[in-house]
């Protein structure tokens, strides 16, 4: 797929990256750009090259939120499957196997708050602020206040959804919205570190971790602990686990399988 709003690269260390490509609008959700980034989501992770996805913006911002030129003259059903589309890669990241690494500089506003906390982790510039600002053009992030309430809390997320104020990458990281904050000047190379650091994990173990925390997360506390034996048990039976284990009894570096 050519892409026009979003820019896909591979590096050589097992780590991808998609940068949202609209600067002239701060990376605002469209409909063209939200079908790119969802698909480009489901083709990384099919990808053997990639075992890590970093998510970014080009320009003064990571992301604005939601385009609004694009907003009247719609009927019900119409903004229904409107919004529906721009969520659909909020929903796609917990659904893919790989990590995901929401990488903010600038603003993180509405949508793209929500983006960053539905990613799996995330870093940000301590420059950066993040928020659930459509509340102050009268509407209201419904949508990515699903995910940051999950990360951050019942209290908390209803503040940020009810007042819209746009908060720091410090108090970000202390509400658990973010995982790591640091300078401006070295945010792109200690996020690739980062990436390049966890892409040299198993795959098998980080996929199948992955799709096992997102499953467990809405079961019951002890269905939770029943499928997260069964999920552990299939991971013993992998590749990796019997090569992981040669490679630490052998005082060697492992040779994981590529997928």
């Amino acid at each position: 797929m050519s892409h026009e709003n979003i820019i896909v690269e591979v590096g050589d260390d097992f780590v991808a990256a998609i940068t949202l490509n609209r600067p002239k609008n701060l990376n605002t959700f469209n409909i063209p750009l939200a079908r790119e980034l969802n698909q480009a989501l489901q083709e990384l992770d099919a990808e053997n090259r990639a075992r890590v996805i970093i998510l970014k913006g080009a320009g003064k911002a990571f992301c604005a939120g939601i385009d609004i030129s694009d907003f009247s003259g719609k009927s019900a059903m119409e903004y229904r499957n409107w919004i529906e589309c721009m969520g659909s890669p909020l929903v796609t990241i917990s659904r893919i196997s790989k990590p995901v690494i929401a990488q903010i500089h600038g603003v993180a506003a509405a949508n793209g708050a929500g983006l960053v906390a539905a990613a799996d982790l995330a870093t940000a510039g301590e420059n950066s602020r993040l928020g659930l600002t459509a509340i102050n053009v009268g509407l209201n992030c419904v949508g990515p206040v699903i995910p940051v309430s999950r990360s951050v809390g019942r209290k908390r997320a209803l503040e940020l959804l009810f007042f819209g104020d746009l908060i720091t990458a410090g108090e970000a990281l202390s509400m658990g919205l973010i995982n790591r904050v640091m300078p401006e000047a070295v945010l792109d190379r200690e996020t690739r570190n980062w990436a390049a650091l966890l892409a040299q994990k198993s795959p098998q173990a980080l996929q199948i971790a992955k799709k096992a925390f997102y499953v467990a997360a809405d079961m019951d506390y002890y269905k939770a602990f029943e499928y997260m034996n069964e999920a552990f048990a299939r991971l013993c039976s992998t590749e990796d686990a019997k090569e992981g284990i040669s490679a630490f009894l052998e005082k060697r570096t492992p040779v994981w399988k590529q997928k």
